[in-house]
C-alpha cells in the first residue's frame, strides 16, 4: 500500500509473496519498494522501468503490527528488534534497512560518499508517528541524484 492508500501489490510481483511467506499471521511493515543499480544503490528512476516489477525489493524500515498486535506505541528499538527477528532468513525480495547507533555525522558522511539519498535519525525510545515527527530527523545528501531531481521539480513549480 502506498502512503496515499493505493494498493500496488500487482506492481511488485516478488514482494507480495515474500511478505505473505513471513512467519506471522499478519504484519504491517513500514518500508519502501526500491530497485538498485549494478552498484547496489537505490535509484528512483529504475522503479518506474519495465523490469522493476520483478527486481524491486522491499526495504523494511519499521514494524507497525505483528500478529494482530499494534506496535506503534512501542519504542523504536523494540520494533526494530522484532522486525529483524521476523525477517531473519526471509526471501530475497525483502531487505532490512540497517540501523546504526554510531555517531550520526560519521554515518551521514559515509552515506554521502556512497551516493545515497541521506539518513533518517530516530530518537531512542520514540514511538511511531505517521508523517513527520519531531523525534525523527531526515538529513538529505544534496549531491544524491534523487535529491537533485526533487530540487529541480520544486524549482520548476
Amino acid at each position: 500500500m502506498t502512503r496515499h492508500g493505493n494498493d500496488f501489490t500487482a506492481r511488485f510481483l516478488m514482494i507480495a509473496p515474500a511478505v505473505a511467506a513471513l512467519p506471522a499471521r499478519s504484519c504491517v511493515i513500514d518500508g519502501e519498494a526500491i530497485v538498485c543499480d549494478e552498484n547496489g544503490l537505490a535509484i528512483f528512476e529504475l522503479i518506474r522501468g519495465h523490469g522493476s516489477k520483478t527486481s524491486a525489493v522491499l526495504c523494511a524500515f519499521d514494524l507497525l503490527e505483528l500478529d494482530g498486535k499494534d506496535l506503534r506505541r512501542r519504542p523504536i528499538e523494540e520494533r526494530k528488534a522484532l522486525l529483524t527477528k521476523l525477517l531473519k532468513g526471509s526471501h530475497l525480495s525483502i531487505e532490512l534497512n540497517e540501523h546504526f547507533e554510531e555517531d550520526g555525522e560519521s554515518v551521514y558522511r559515509a552515506v554521502c560518499q556512497l551516493g545515497c539519498e541521506g539518513i533518517v535519525s530516530k530518537r531512542r525510545g520514540s514511538t511511531y508517528r505517521r508523517g513527520r515527527s519531531p523525534l525523527w530527523l531526515k538529513v538529505k545528501n544534496p549531491n544524491a541524484p534523487a535529491v537533485k531531481r526533487e530540487a529541480e521539480e520544486d524549482w520548476g513549480r
